[in-house]
């Protein structure tokens, strides 16, 4: 048989076997045996859960940590549990010592001065108006304050369609600086001021319940529950966008 048979042979099979009404099934990627034993062992799972662990924690030594956030409710509960028990006047002077070893033990921490200093100085200014009005719950007045400005900040930021969480979480989240422009990130900054807005607008709500019912023990537990709530969304809030960085840029978003 002759070299140009061979060929011919050669191109009848082939023509045979890739002709026109012949499909060919796709080859599916094969894995690597390292993913593969990654996968089986929960390699890739358990390296994501450290991962949004390490997120958590440092989103929550943003806003003091666990010693943190004890610390800051140390001297309302103080105060509230001395007043119960023994008055107004031993109550101012068992808020003032847990404020200053507070303060102390933020300084220990190495926290920053100021923010220690802060806390001293909100604690002063609560013992004083106590003191002037004569009454526990005056305690409390000066932290109303707080979720008002908090309503009224999330409320000018979503009608300004600039969610305020975007400014403050997205530098801690590595988000790009563009987030504006990223869907992803736009959305879940404008979702995320929206429960702020509402968590600052149910602790408004019972602040002013519980102080004209004259109840410093629910306002302790309302400015405490607050102060955790909101670290718990900010972390949660450092965490999603951290997940959402990588999502697709929507040209039109900024206008």
């Amino acid at each position: 048989m002759t070299q140009r048979a061979v060929t011919g042979a050669t191109g009848a099979e082939l023509l045979e076997h890739t002709g026109p009404g012949h499909r060919t099934e796709p080859q599916q990627p094969v894995a690597s045996p390292s993913a593969t034993t990654r996968r089986i062992l929960g390699l890739d799972e358990a390296v994501e859960q450290s991962l949004t662990r390490t997120t958590v924690d440092g989103a929550l030594q943003r806003v003091g940590g666990p010693v943190g956030l004890a610390s800051a409710a140390a001297p309302t509960i103080a105060f509230v549990v001395a007043d119960a028990a023994a008055g107004l006047v031993p109550a101012l002077i068992a808020l003032l010592v847990t404020a200053v070893a507070a303060c102390v033990v933020r300084l220990v921490r190495r926290e920053s001065p100021g923010a220690a200093a802060a806390g001293l100085l909100v604690a002063a200014v609560c013992a004083g108006v106590a003191a002037v009005t004569g009454q526990a719950r005056g305690f409390f007045l000066p932290a109303m304050v707080v979720p008002v400005l908090f309503v009224l900040a999330y409320t000018a930021s979503l009608l300004a369609r600039r969610p305020l969480m975007g400014f403050v979480v997205n530098p801690l989240a590595g988000g790009p600086r563009t987030w504006r422009t990223h869907r992803p990130l736009r959305r879940l900054y404008t979702a995320s001021t929206v429960v702020g807005l509402g968590l600052a607008g149910l602790t408004l709500a019972a602040r002013v319940v519980f102080y004209l019912a004259d109840q410093p023990a629910a306002l302790a537990v309302v400015q405490v529950a607050s102060t955790t709530s909101f670290a718990l969304h900010f972390a949660a809030t450092v965490v999603l966008a951290r997940r959402s960085a990588g999502g697709p840029v929507d040209a039109g978003a900024a206008r």
